[in-house]
């Protein structure tokens, strides 16, 4: 045998920069240092200049704190959608927000008060409210960086805040809109109150948790009735708020439910003592102030009252019946206070009152009625006339002057509602508490900022009506600097719908997606009471009216009002408490200045007409074609930016709304601080990089609950790996590759069209996704076509030609030109999603042609393949390499080359030659057979030095096949 040459310097190996490990902690902040030094946002709005707009409205978070996994998610979502849109050849520019004002803020900065023993109320406001504003901008730069290293893309040097002068201007420029639409009022009405932070809150600031209060069931005497059996019975309540007690001012039955009449018989033994007679003795001593009392209740429900009464007096009470009726037999009937001794507000007697809201499903089926302290409680009183009383503070505790429990304790106090609390004492010491347990289970309102407990309280607020018939109006404002001051105050007029009617066609018009989120914020709207306004706290931007003390109106003076929003443009909010707007027509001493500020959700529900339609960003238009954030903001941002923009300009200020659902950890638990479960999304960009979180925010079912945990990202991080490495083989592949290389698509191979044709149904599929924000599909697609398509299927048959045939052969040329091809589709398609990887690939092959983000979608050849056809080669293939891996097992062939194969001919689509067969199953030989199933033998063939196939053309181990012995020379000439 004579010696052999190392052939190895003549095959083409892939050769790149790009390297394996990505190291991204490390390269992605030198990459966007890179593009902020090339001002790449400038570029892509210079390159994208008057080409078609898509604006996504950037939801503001709450400039208060670290961004979280939640904030993560939300804003990946949006940079793919900004992105995506912008490889289109949009123009979507992005400006970003941050809400500013509100207790999120204010709340914070209380705590640092209350950690020096500071009061907030002994603080000059000025200065409260400057240290409010100094907490938001801190955190607006924090957050901001933090998003920034996210690799968003967006105009982060011109964000809008809604604490901004021009912005709070803005605010009161749509609220005077309201006010002069006639579309505000003043009442009084039961609304979510936090006594903690003393202030009212909306739906959207209140989450529920489940609890266990204390149930009571206490008698009210009946002392009137048209019914004269039902006089000196006892009208039976239960309630889970022994608190409302004190404020009761009647009660409701329900019309058509029956009641029943019960009489206290007796008492059966208690089971303490193995003497029934001392048993007996002892049951009928514990129920011996029950004994011939009457009761009325609802009798569906009078097994569960009985357990209750049976569980209070440790005795099975034998209750007779007396007699049945309807409820509305009670019309008429009236009854007293438990605490009627105490004369005054407590010795009138109380109505009993017809009430649609009254059910059997839990309770007596009569229901204590507190028109301070519920809605059904304060709309069935009010149409009888009945007002309330205004007997709790701002603080929860009952007005200092209350005969009944004046000044004491917070009604949120469990200790205060607690069976042997003061209440509870009261009415037992009264002979009114039947039953008393401190083991109700339910859910109950809580403020998501303190966390604390809240409760209905009935205050004067101010409100938008949602049912009131909108009239037209046409307020102009003067020019005004920063605000858009062109703008009219109004634009349309709407003579014959009402906000709830208009919202209702606003939402019935735009795109939901998912679909679902139309029933829900549909239902929102249908039923939601009216919207309020006012807030009683200090960092906001105010209510800025002046109410006439004699008529109570509000006044809507052109001149007064512009002179406010002037005022608030150059000086922000302090303008407002700081200035005197009133003319000389107008006596001070006649009006009150209103000190109450606005809901925060009207502060961000404006950030469209600040945002979109005032000029300051010249490259955004109104009305948004997306809003995107949590499906939380049914009820929150989207809900109080269609409430205004439908009352200020007739329709909703989006055309399309997106939303995802939460982040839990990896075992679907929700996250929290005290679970110890949160996940950090700065952690994670300093242990893995930004684009794993990309990858993961895009890889799950946003529409849904998703999870993020170790065992997730350590799935996601090797979906990234083969993602990286795919790029990397072709840029390996594609070393030294040109246009003069390049081959046309009708003289390639049969394989090679059929990747082309494969990537276009892949493209297909990508566009389609992008339409449908899906990006899951999106994701997905990608993934399964580098994996599936070509590291399983034509990288690993095209790896021989592509390293061992001559420069200048056809199927190398082709498969080289296909492979360019799927690089500037792929690097493209990536782009959105891995944001720095796609940005290292493009300019490791291309230094000097700038950023891949300033690219465009690729242009795919449009071809169409036999699916049928290759779905049989495919499937034979799999056949193949499943019959050869047994032999690799048991080493008889090392590689599918020393294999020959014998398939079934039947199996072998028409048209498809054994070269082809050979190529596609990577071995030696391919023959057919008239039998079933595939043949393996290992083949005798010498191998060839260079390419390593066994071919019988080569005459010993090491000499050169036909195939290398032509393409050496060519290979040599060219290194």
């Amino acid at each position: 045998m004579t010696e052999q040459r190392d052939y190895k310097d003549t095959v083409f190996l892939p050769k790149t920069a790009f390297p394996m490990k990505a190291g991204l902690p490390q390269k992605e902040p030198e990459i966007l240092r890179q593009w902020q030094a090339a001002d790449l946002h400038g570029q892509l709005r210079a390159a994208r200049d008057g080409a078609e707009k898509f604006i996504l409205h950037d939801g503001p978070p709450y400039a208060n704190g670290d961004m979280h996994i939640g904030h993560a998610l939300n804003h990946v979502l949006k940079d793919m959608v900004i992105r995506t849109q912008t490889l289109l050849g949009k123009d979507a520019p992005y400006v970003p927000g941050w809400d500013c004002h509100g207790l999120p803020i204010e709340w914070k900065v209380e705590e640092h008060y209350r950690k020096k023993k500071l009061n907030k109320d002994e603080v000059p406001a000025d200065e409260f409210r400057a240290e409010c504003r100094a907490y938001a901008a801190h955190w607006v730069d924090v957050q901001r960086e933090q998003l920034k290293r996210l690799g968003g893309m967006g105009d982060w040097d011109h964000p809008y805040l809604t604490m901004d002068y021009a912005a709070e201007a803005t605010i009161v420029r749509e609220l005077l809109k309201f006010a002069e639409a006639g579309l505000l009022y003043r009442g009084a009405k039961p609304v979510m109150w936090s006594p903690v932070e003393k202030t009212a809150l909306a739906e959207a600031e209140v989450e529920y948790e489940d609890i266990t209060s204390t149930q009571i069931d206490v008698t009210f005497e009946i002392v009137e009735s048209p019914v004269p059996e039902l006089v000196g019975a006892h009208a039976v309540i239960w309630t889970t708020t022994p608190w409302t007690i004190p404020v009761n001012q009647a009660l409701a039955y329900g019309p058509e439910i029956g009641y029943v009449v019960i009489e206290v018989a007796g008492t059966a033994s208690t089971g303490r003592s193995t003497d029934r007679e001392a048993s007996l003795a002892e049951a009928a001593q514990r129920t011996a102030h029950l004994m011939g009392k009457r009761f009325v209740i609802a009798g569906s429900l009078l097994p569960l009252f009985q357990a209750r009464l049976d569980a209070a007096n440790g005795a099975a009470v034998i209750l007779n019946g007396v007699s049945r009726f309807k409820g509305s037999d009670l019309a008429g009937t009236k009854v007293r206070h438990p605490m009627h001794a105490l004369g005054g507000f407590f010795a009138d007697l109380r109505p009993m009152l017809p009430g649609d809201f009254v059910t059997t499903d839990s309770g007596t089926g009569l229901v204590h009625m507190a028109p301070d302290h519920g809605e059904d409680d304060f709309e069935l009183c009010r149409e009888y006339g009945i007002q309330p009383k205004f007997v709790v503070e701002a603080d929860g505790r009952y007005r200092a002057d209350w005969p009944w429990l004046g000044g004491a304790a917070s009604v949120i106090n469990p200790k205060f509602n607690a069976p042997d609390g003061p209440i509870c004492t009261h009415l037992r010491e009264a002979g009114a508490l039947l039953a008393a347990s401190a083991d109700y289970k339910h859910s109950y309102p809580h403020s998501w900022r303190s966390k604390a407990k809240v409760i209905y309280r009935c205050t004067p607020q101010w409100f938008v009506p949602m049912d009131q018939k909108m009239a037209g109006f046409d307020y102009p404002v003067a020019a005004l600097d920063g605000i858009g001051g062109a703008v009219a105050l109004g634009t349309e007029a709407h003579p014959d719908a009402t906000l709830r009617q208009t919202a209702v066609k606003a939402i019935a018009d735009t795109r939901w997606v998912p679909e679902k989120g139309r029933n829900r914020i549909g239902s929102m709207v249908e039923g939601r009471p009216d919207w309020v306004l006012s807030r009683q706290r200090a960092w906001g931007v105010p209510i800025t009216l002046y109410v006439h003390r004699g008529t109570g109106e509000y006044l809507a003076d052109p001149v007064v009002n512009t002179a406010i929003v002037e005022a608030v443009c150059q000086g922000g909010v302090d303008a407002w408490y700081n200035g005197d707007f009133l003319t000389g027509e107008y006596d001070a001493a006649d009006y009150e200045k209103i000190t109450d500020i606005l809901d925060v959700w009207f502060d961000s529900g404006c950030t469209h007409a600040f945002v979109l339609d005032s000029g300051r960003w010249p490259a955004l238009q109104w009305p948004a074609d997306l809003y995107l954030e949590g499906s939380d903001q049914h009820r929150g941002w989207f809900q109080s930016s269609l409430l205004e923009s439908c009352a200020t300009r007739g329709r909703a200020p989006y055309d399309a709304v997106l939303t995802h659902g939460f982040t839990m950890d990896g075992k679907g638990e929700k996250m929290s601080k005290s679970k110890g479960n949160t996940i950090s999304p700065l952690d994670l960009m300093r242990d893995y990089g930004a684009d794993i979180i990309r990858l993961w925010a895009l890889s799950v079912d946003y529409t849904e609950d998703h999870r993020i945990g170790d065992e997730i990202l350590k799935g996601v991080a090797d979906g990234y790996r083969k993602l990286r490495n795919t790029l990397r083989y072709l840029l390996g592949a594609l070393d030294g590759f040109d246009d003069a290389e390049r081959l046309p698509v009708a003289e390639m191979p049969e394989l090679e069209r059929y990747m082309l044709a494969r990537l276009g149904v892949l493209d297909r599929t990508l566009r389609g996704a992008v339409d449908a924000f899906d990006f899951n599909t999106y994701v997905r697609s990608v993934g399964e076509f580098c994996n599936e398509e070509l590291s399983a299927f034509y990288f690993d048959i095209r790896k021989d030609s592509l390293y061992c045939d001559a420069p200048a052969d056809t199927r190398r040329r082709a498969c080289r030109t296909v492979m360019d091809t799927l690089f500037h589709a792929l690097v493209r398609y990536l782009a959105p999603v891995l944001v720095f990887t796609s940005e290292e690939a493009w300019t490791t092959r291309f230094p000097d042609q700038g950023s891949v983000h300033l690219l465009v979608w690729p242009e795919v050849p449009v071809l169409e393949a036999d699916d049928a056809r290759w779905a049989a080669l495919r499937s034979l293939r799999d056949e193949v390499l499943e019959a050869i891996e047994p032999l690799r097992r048991e080493k008889t062939v090392r590689s599918s080359l020393e294999a020959a194969v014998a398939v079934p001919a039947a199996a072998v689509p028409p048209g498809v030659d054994d070269a082809l067969l050979a190529e596609l199953f990577i071995t030696g030989a391919v023959t057919r057979h008239g039998g079933e199933g595939v043949l393996v033998a290992k083949v005798d063939d010498a191998k060839c030095g260079r390419c390593w196939r066994l071919l019988p053309e080569v005459v010993e181990d090491g000499a050169l096949c036909h195939r290398c012995a032509d393409a050496v020379p060519q290979v040599e000439a060219v290194l």
